[in-house]
């Protein structure tokens, strides 16, 4: 599903025309997703605005157009050379306030179009980069694969996990992909303690609310 799925499905589970999401997830990802019903709608934007965090899996020395895995890859660099020293100072290098260029599959609208229509259609526009704030990154090697490298994240609005990734592996003097996203919290809210659909689906149809 994608969040827009989500919002469709719970428009018409509660009859209700105003329903929106406080941040696009990327279909693959899992994890939290706030959504805004009726008036609620109003606060959008205040939960858009807030610290979002993250986990997932990057992996080392294979590129995708998409920068996820939902596109096969595309190119593959060396990674064998990358030490764990290595890993620990290009992370820190990405703690901070730092310059991001957004992914061409994105939702961001240009002339009125979303940027992965475009990039379906194999047009290349070169994006702006963003000023985000990356609060927290914390990245080790995995134990079963040295290839694959588990992160947690702590960012602000307008972060992108898909250029983190790819621009961390060029940090490294290769390249990466993400194969693995959550998304753990909005601000004050985590995703523990929110309902998974089909619980929501129920409670609202046998009038628990």
């Amino acid at each position: 599903w994608t969040s827009f799925t989500v919002c469709g499905k719970l428009r018409r589970l509660v009859k209700v025309k105003k329903v929106g999401h406080a941040g696009t997830l990327d279909p693959m990802a899992t994890g939290l997703l706030i959504v805004c019903v009726g008036k609620a709608t109003k606060l959008v934007d205040r939960y858009q605005g807030m610290i979002k965090g993250y986990s997932g899996v990057f992996r080392l020395g294979e590129a995708t157009s998409t920068w996820d895995a939902d596109s096969p890859v595309i190119q593959r660099e060396p990674w064998e050379h990358i030490k764990d020293e290595d890993i620990r100072k290009a992370a820190a290098s990405f703690r901070g306030e730092i310059w991001q260029v957004p992914p061409m599959f994105s939702a961001i609208k240009v002339g009125g179009e979303k940027m992965y229509d475009k990039a379906r259609r194999g047009e290349s526009i070169e994006l702006s980069p963003r000023r985000i704030s990356i609060f927290q990154f914390d990245i080790e090697r995995s134990l079963e694969d040295r290839q694959n490298l588990i992160f947690r994240v702590t960012c602000s609005k307008g972060t992108y996990i898909r250029s983190l990734c790819a621009d961390f592996g060029k940090a490294l003097g290769s390249c990466a992909h993400l194969t693995a996203l959550r998304r753990d919290s909005i601000g004050q809210y985590s995703a523990d303690d929110a309902w998974e659909f089909k619980e929501l689906e129920e409670a609202i149809t046998k009038n628990y609310f």
